[in-house]
């Protein structure tokens, strides 16, 4: 089934990383809404700042978000060290493919990490991705 991600795992910090980098992995490219920070708040949390300094040690780090709000953006934009890309229009492969050129990352040793099936998902296997999917980065407190 084109849906089925490679991986379905309970959230970002449950990503075997250095499985990934065994199998050749050079980029996690992210969504950003109950992915890596809870959905609006436009700020990660200190737990997931410090998993993703661990992650860009050995992978090249990217974010593909279809929000499109100018406030909300410049946010996001002002606590992210590390390249984020807005108004995607997931699961439409067009900004995410133009993202992926501009930084030169392949396909082939590309993860795309995402919560929705319906766009995130749809996305990374268009673009010749491998997939993950997880629940809500808030999914414990959503209970």
């Amino acid at each position: 089934m084109f849906i089925k991600p490679d991986y379905n795992i309970k959230n970002i910090y449950e990503i075997n990383l250095e499985d990934l980098k065994n199998q050749g992995v050079k980029a996690l490219l992210f969504d950003l809404d109950s992915t890596l920070m809870g959905s609006k708040t436009g700020c990660y949390t200190p737990k997931t700042l410090a998993w993703l300094e661990n992650v860009k040690k050995d992978f090249f780090v990217g974010v593909v978000s279809n929000n499109k709000n100018p406030d909300y953006i410049r946010k996001v934009t002002d606590c992210s060290d590390f390249p984020v890309v807005f108004g995607a229009c997931k699961p439409d492969i067009k900004v995410a493919t133009n993202f992926m050129k501009e930084y030169n990352l392949l396909p082939e040793t590309t993860v795309f990490v995402g919560d929705r099936p319906l766009t995130d998902i749809i996305c990374g296997k268009r673009l010749g991705c491998k997939t993950i999917l997880v629940d809500s980065i808030t999914a414990e407190i959503e209970k």
